[in-house]
């Protein structure tokens, strides 16, 4: 899709030739050539993009939340919490951070076990009990231990890349398209090839938009639902994590978190972010079921 598009631009540019009638033509030997010659750089500058947001998506998630790490000392009741669950689970001690916000809401994160963390904010932490934290808490480790967090974190890396690279041939065409490209007789001549080029970006955008959504179900409800499980039998409570849920459901927001793929972490996706209509109909494709029937699931355990 990225060469028809590529191909269409190129074809139709300054540098193609035109028919008896003064049609411009399409060239595919000017667009081969451009795209064998650019095509490098592009993988490597993508290639070189993707390993950075892999290995720095932990830095990446603490500066847009406003997480910090905490020690056992600092809080030994999350502490705790945390260190038992793991002992009960068998799993490795994840790192522990914290964000300073009296609103309600918890996540895991990470790619591998030098990574993995769990982070909950300061209001879940004043307003829930010992036995509602370890709920969400065991929720969150469930995520880990069901390598989820890898793959969301893997899916948002390469939709970013995918939607920037559309974004930026989109913006090539519309220039041409605007400002005539390959000169004023181009612009007469040759507007029905970058008409098509100009369709073409907006069936490539409309495909990435859709490719969007379905990395959005990359944690999908189901797995939301396994998740819930899996922390009820971890937590070995799970009336306690259907109390935390409709805790957090009343107060979900989160001051400092503004960003879609971020909000896709968290336990209860934080409902300020649905303001606008076109937000509303992304709710329907959430990552995240109804936390009503997930309450209503968990409290027939």
């Amino acid at each position: 899709m990225l060469w028809v598009f590529f191909a269409l631009i190129t074809g139709f540019s300054g540098s193609s030739g035109y028919d008896e009638y003064g049609q411009a033509t399409f060239d595919p030997t000017w667009a081969n050539e451009l795209w064998l010659e650019y095509m490098p750089w592009v993988v490597g500058g993508v290639g070189i993009w993707f390993i950075i947001a892999y290995f720095a998506n932990t830095s990446m998630i603490q500066m847009a939340t406003g997480a910090r790490p905490v020690t056992r000392k600092e809080n030994p009741r999350v502490y705790n919490i945390v260190e038992n669950l793991c002992i009960a689970g068998g799993m490795d001690m994840p790192k522990i951070n914290v964000i300073d916000d009296p609103q309600l809401n918890a996540f895991a994160s990470g790619i591998n076990k030098n990574t993995y963390t769990v982070t909950v904010t300061t209001g879940i932490c004043n307003r829930l009990n010992d036995e509602e934290l370890a709920g969400v808490i065991a929720h969150e480790l469930t995520h880990i231990r069901n390598n989820d967090t890898k793959v969301l974190i893997i899916s948002i890396v390469f939709v970013g890349i995918i939607s920037t690279v559309l974004n930026v041939l989109t913006n090539v065409v519309f220039r041409m398209f605007l400002y005539g490209g390959g000169g004023s007789r181009n612009k007469k001549n040759g507007g029905g090839g970058v008409m098509i080029a100009i369709l073409v970006g907006i069936v490539c955008c409309a495909i990435a938009y859709f490719f969007t959504l379905l990395t959005r179900f990359a944690i999908s409800r189901k797995r939301e639902f396994m998740a819930d499980a899996g922390g009820a039998e971890l937590c070995g409570n799970p009336l306690a994590l259907a109390s935390a849920l409709r805790k957090i459901s009343n107060d979900p927001a989160l001051g400092e978190v503004d960003r879609e793929d971020v909000a896709q972490l968290f336990i209860i996706h934080p409902e300020k972010l649905h303001q606008s209509f076109l937000d509303s109909f992304n709710s329907l494709f959430s990552t995240h079921p109804d936390t009503k029937e997930r309450i209503r699931i968990l409290e027939q355990f």
